[in-house]
């Protein structure tokens, strides 16, 4: 019967809601005390947790872009050199060939459509 409803369930709320509802369903066959009071407090820790993580991603790609512009106008200290050599790791991209500029014109592009769905994520859950 569970994996009906599982089946049906359109997001991850519903999903917890038919999981809570089967747990509570055993737990009053079975004779066990469940606090209903103490569920509140850990979806709601839950929520803080997953929503900080999306938020920490944000803020760090946020930087990263702060330090792709800042090398793109010029800046060469090691520090901006040293987050834009990890920004590029694992691909064949040199920072001192000529084409460059485009390169972290995409980048910068890319970190920005992420942001963006990421923000748009948070702020529809």
């Amino acid at each position: 019967m569970l994996v009906t409803y599982l089946e049906a369930s359109r997001d991850l709320c519903e999903t917890d809601s038919i999981l809570f509802g089967a747990a509570l369903a055993v737990c009053r066959i079975i004779g066990a005390k469940l606090p209903v009071a103490g569920r509140a407090t850990q979806k709601s820790s839950a929520i803080l947790a997953w929503r900080k993580r999306i938020e920490d991603r944000i803020a760090e790609a946020r930087a990263l872009i702060g330090r792709l512009t800042s090398f793109r106008s010029g800046n060469n200290r090691p520090r901006i050199m040293r987050t834009v050599s990890m920004a590029f790791a694992g691909t064949n991209i040199n920072l001192f060939q000529p084409d460059i500029t485009q390169k972290l014109t995409e980048r910068i592009d890319d970190l920005k459509q992420k942001n963006r769905c990421l923000g748009e994520a948070d702020s529809t859950i």
